[in-house]
């Protein structure tokens, strides 16, 4: 594949490494023309200066043949824009965004963001997978339509363990496709029994993601 990078900082040095050795061609447009001499330094002619908000620079870059643009720049708003401009103006069929601030994530999906990455998020779920305080994490957002994919543990106290899943007061359209316990992964029916420590993956609307929570983890006593 063709992809263009936008931002030749930490992140997008470093991922433009990662796609080199698996064989993809890659462009960096960066600004900064001491990043731009570093990177030529290290992996060749594989870097423009230039702003890759600009549809000249874009143009220039060969934008209308690449698969995919992945904007990784310190500013949101940059990001944003050279997404925009990759899908309407040149067609790319796929854009990538990093998000600085997490309150933007949803505004990038609205505008028609492939995928936005939020670092902060993504911390804040690797964290929740080790605080036993927090047994949901989400895993993968299905872009437009609105949907997660997330994952709950069932605590040990839950009023849901020893239910069945038909028992459960599941929002609608949320389904549990696996569950991981102490008999190992199964596909589990409507008549599978909650185990207590069961690792489940759900699929979930995501302003249901809440109450599916609420339906697996609540204690007996609330």
């Amino acid at each position: 594949m063709y992809i263009i990078v936008v931002g030749g900082g930490k992140i997008g040095y470093y991922l433009t490494t990662t796609l080199l050795k698996e064989g993809h061609e890659v462009l960096i447009l960066e600004k900064d023309p001491a990043k731009c001499d570093a990177i030529c330094e290290h992996l060749g002619s594989v870097v423009v200066r230039g702003d890759g908000c600009e549809a000249r620079t874009l143009g220039e870059a060969g934008t209308e043949r690449a698969d995919m643009l992945i904007a990784v720049t310190n500013e949101d708003e940059d990001n944003l824009v050279a997404c925009q401009v990759a899908k309407h103006k040149f067609n790319v069929p796929r854009t990538i965004a990093r998000i600085n601030n997490p309150k933007n994530e949803a505004l990038f999906k609205k505008l028609g963001i492939d995928v936005a990455v939020s670092s902060t998020n993504l911390i804040l779920e690797h964290i929740a997978e080790e605080v036993p305080t927090h047994p949901l994490v989400h895993l993968l957002t299905l872009t437009g339509r609105n949907l997660e994919v997330i994952e709950i543990k069932v605590p040990p106290d839950s009023a849901a363990v020893g239910k069945r899943i038909r028992e459960l007061a599941l929002p609608p359209q949320s389904v549990i496709a696996l569950m991981v316990g102490k008999w190992g992964a199964i596909v589990p029916t409507r008549d599978t029994i909650l185990e207590p420590e069961a690792q489940l993956i759900a699929v979930t609307r995501i302003e249901a993601k809440e109450a599916l929570r609420e339906a697996i983890t609540a204690s007996k006593g609330a």
